[in-house]
Parts: C-alpha cells; structure tokens; sequence
C-alpha cells in the first residue's frame, strides 16, 4: 500500500513570504523572538497539563531543582547545590541561597517543600501523577535543606526533579490559589511571564534577578511572544508571511521548500517520543466491542505497515520502536517484544477467526498533527475492512477523551517527560488506576508496580522485560513511529535542536 502525503499549499503564500513588508521581519530590532505553537495550554502550570508544550514553557518560566545537561543527559546543581541518598529511601538536598522568584520574593525550604508535597498529594489532581507517585513526602530539615522521603527506591528520582518538578513560591501561591497562580504565575526561571491570556498567547520577559551561575544562563534574547495558532497551515503560512520566528512540526513534505526561502530554515532532530496506537482491550468504550478480541487487536498489527510510515511519512531518520517505549530508555527490551510483520492477508484471516469476516465499523480519535498520518493509518486498515472512522480533535480534547474511556482507538504520542527509564511511560500506559490505561490487565499491573518497586536494576529489567512480552504478546497498544521533529525558523535566529524534545528558547541568539 503507496503513503500519500498531504502538505499545506505552499506554492500560494511563498510570494506573500517573499513580499513581506519590512514591518514583518523577524523580530531582531524588538528583540522578541516570536513563536508559535498549534497546541494551546489549557493551564500553564505544568503540573496541570500533560502536553508537551506546557513542559517547554515551564522550563522557560521555571527552574527545578537540579539540572540536565541536554546533550550529556548529567544531572547538574540548580535550585539544589547538592545532594545525598540515603539508606532509608530518602534524598537529601541543599537549597540554593539568594534566589529569587519573579515577584522578588526568595527561595527557601519552604517552598520546596511545600511544591513537591503538592505534586505528590492525590487531591491536587496533577495532571500526571506517575510523575510523583514515587514521593511519599517533603520536610523541611534547616532553612535551606529539605528531605525528600520516597515510597520505594527511585533510581530515576533525579530525573524527574530535573525535568517535571519545578518550585513554586509557597506564599504567593497560598494567596492566590492554584487558579490564581495558573492565570498570573510566578516562577524561579530565565524567563518572566507578564501577561497570560489562557489558550491563546504568553509573553516573557527576560528576568533581569535571575540567580547568577544557573547552567541555563541568562538569556540572549529579551522577549518571547507565544501565541497558540491550532491549525498547522495557518502556522506555516505566518511564518512564510514573516509573522512569526519559529515553529515546529510542520509537514516533512514542506523543508525543501522553506529552506528555498532566503529568510528561513528547516533542520529535523529525532526525539525520544513515540507515536502509538492505543487499543481498547478492556472494553471501556463499552460492551461488544471487537477490539477486547485478542485475534482482532493482532489483525490491525500485522495491517499497518509501520516501516512505510516511518520511514516514508515520517522520515528523517524516524524507526518503528522495537517495544512499546523508546529504545534508550532502561527498561525497554526490545529483545521480549513479540513482533508483528506488516501482513494484510493474515490481518483479514485473523478478522475472520474473530468473527468479522466483514470487518467492522470504529471511532478512531486523535489530535496527531500532521492530519495524513492518522488518515495514513485509517487506510491501512480500511484495506483489511476495519472501517476506522476519525474524530480530529485538537489535543487538550482529545486527551480528555482518551482518559475518559471514550476512545476505541486512539492514535497519539508519549514523549515521556524525556525521562530516560521506562517508569515515565509503563505507568501511565497500563499502571493500575491510570487514566490512559486501556488494557487493565492485573498482571501487567503487578509487573508496572514491581519494575517500579526496587531500585535493584536486575530486578527491575527482569519484570519489564516480562511486562513487555505481555503489552505486546496481547497486542495492547502498538508503536508506531519515533518522532522527528522538524524546526522551520528565521535565519537571523541562532537556535540548537536537542534529542531530549525540549526547545530552549533561553539558548537562543539573534545572529
């Protein structure tokens, strides 16, 4: 079966580009880097949304309390200086003296503490509680030194302190509520937020306090103007038009062509996130479904040709991941997946066995941008006689409605946090009480838990290697691609790409 490609007209802006008034070049005089995403955050306080652009505009706003190197992945001093573990599953900090919050207050115990026992309370309701599940509690043990006592050993504890926990100001936020704080927030970042309209645009502000020493470093540019545009060619067309700087994810098909532009560049850089198919096996969506049909879930395995879609529709380097995870992440043994070939003829002999020698008729939600990949998929299918029909959502929507139960298949991406260890993507995808998990097999559960449990690495590859054969074994949600994500940006902006799918706007430099 031929991919075909769907790609925004770019034949019909290229002259608007090229006639652009001089009022709409890059933004280089008012030094204010423009940037649009298609994604709008319903809440920019990252511990209230799951998407990946609401991860972004944290670390631009918001400083953790340690710091990963993007290209060596070491965990390096921020908020914290140092710190110990302890025997008894416990992680000792120090706190950094003389930092400062945007609204000039200063970081102490205090607010440490008081963040990381919000983000592992079940009644704050984050967004995603895997991420903190591992936290039994914070305490204050001097002024500038807190303990973090943890469920279980965590060898992943620093990651997730480095990537999804940033501090919030306990007082502040005290005072205005979490609803207060998500409209008029205040972090201990490179960037200040002064003005959030929700859904719609961000702007930053350079913070002038910010801690001297931090490995992110103060930043070259003074403002970043994020507006959230939903449709993709409209994106395209403002950024043709000048009236934007940067943007991601435009359609492969479209490189070659802005990189003819005198004022733009594309560049692509594989990412640790996963394009999946998630299949409904537990019958959430309701009862009679076929997709509970072990024979009916291996069908659409062997129907879609997942090598043509990523090397083909994808491209840039994209792979069908071995196991459902991301190769580099511990855990991910791509030696105890069961593997499926792309086989349509089998794919019909299996629907008939199942008793759908007919095939079947299907919702199939998803917010997956590029719309020809998910039509992509939709055709495969088709040709063995599921008869998939898509409900495009943008991705706020669409991931309620997955976590409702109410999406029979449903096509997305998991990136993980860009956490490197398979505790950033079992848990979510098949934990037991998780609100993405459409398997709710017990003893995949137990095997989730148990790789979670301990912080003997034996152990824990031994039970996800065994949840893996399980997840795969049972056909429950199907990898399709890695992400390659495709930068389109002006010339006169200096911008370094990173493996971790993390743009840092703070690294940024006009040329």
């Amino acid at each position: 079966m031929k991919i075909t490609r769907r790609s925004t007209l770019l034949s019909t802006t290229a002259a608007l580009g090229m006639a652009a008034a001089p009022s709409a070049f890059a933004q280089k005089g008012s030094d204010t880097l423009r940037i649009n995403f298609t994604d709008a955050v319903p809440n920019i306080d990252m511990y209230f949304n799951s998407q990946r652009t609401g991860l972004i505009l944290a670390h631009q706003a918001w400083d953790m309390l340690v710091h990963r190197d993007p290209e060596t992945f070491e965990i390096k001093p921020a908020l914290a200086t140092d710190w110990k573990f302890a025997e008894d599953a416990s992680l000792d900090l120090t706190i950094r003296q003389g930092v400062k919050f945007h609204d000039g207050s200063t970081l102490s115990a205090d607010d440490v503490v008081y963040t990381i026992n919000m983000a592992a309370d079940p009644a704050s309701k984050v967004a995603t509680p895997s991420n903190y599940a591992w936290i039994d509690k914070a305490e204050k043990t001097g002024d500038y030194s807190v303990r973090i006592k943890m469920k279980r050993p965590t060898p992943a504890a620093l990651e997730y302190l480095a990537m999804v926990t940033p501090i919030h100001p306990k007082a502040y936020r005290e005072k205005v509520g979490p609803e207060g704080f998500s409209a008029k927030p205040v972090g201990a970042g490179p960037y200040k937020i002064v003005k959030n309209d929700q859904g719609k645009e961000v702007l930053f502000e350079r913070f002038d306090d910010y801690w001297a020493g931090s490995p992110k470093g103060k930043p070259a540019i003074k403002k970043l103007h994020v507006r959230f545009v939903p449709d993709l060619a409209t994106s395209v067309t403002e950024l043709l038009a000048q009236r934007t700087d940067w943007m991601w994810n435009i359609n492969p098909d479209q490189i070659d062509s802005i990189n003819k532009m005198p004022f733009l560049q594309a560049v692509r850089q594989e990412s640790m996130r996963v394009g999946y198919l998630q299949i409904d096996a537990a019958g959430r969506t309701g009862a009679g479904n076929p997709l509970t049909k072990l024979k009916v879930r291996q069908a659409i395995f062997h129907a879609v040709d997942r090598k043509q879609f990523a090397d083909k529709l994808v491209g840039g380097g994209s792979r069908v991941p071995p196991a459902p995870c991301f190769p580099s992440q511990f855990g991910c043994d791509a030696n105890a997946a069961v593997t499926y070939d792309y086989d349509p003829a089998k794919a019909k002999a299996l629907l008939a066995e199942a008793g759908y020698p007919n095939g079947f008729d299907i919702e199939f939600v998803t917010y997956v941008q590029p719309t020809s990949w998910p039509s992509s998929v939709q055709s495969y299918l088709q040709a063995v006689g599921i008869r998939a029909k898509i409900t495009q959502l943008q991705v706020s929507p669409a991931i309620q409605k997955s976590q409702k139960g109410e999406a029979p298949l449903y096509m997305g991406s998991w990136g993980s946090y860009s956490i490197n260890d398979v505790s950033a993507i079992f848990p979510v995808m098949y934990g037991a009480g998780a609100r993405d998990n459409y398997s709710l097999d017990p003893e995949l559960e137990k095997l989730v838990a148990d790789g979670g449990a301990t912080a003997d690495k034996a152990a824990r590859a031994k039970a996800y290697s065994a949840a893996i054969k399980i997840i795969t074994e049972k056909a429950y949600w199907m990898p399709i691609n890695t992400y390659v994500n495709t930068y389109a940006f002006a010339k006169t902006l200096e911008f370094k790409t990173f493996p971790d799918e993390l743009p840092r706007f703070y690294y940024a430099k006009w040329k």
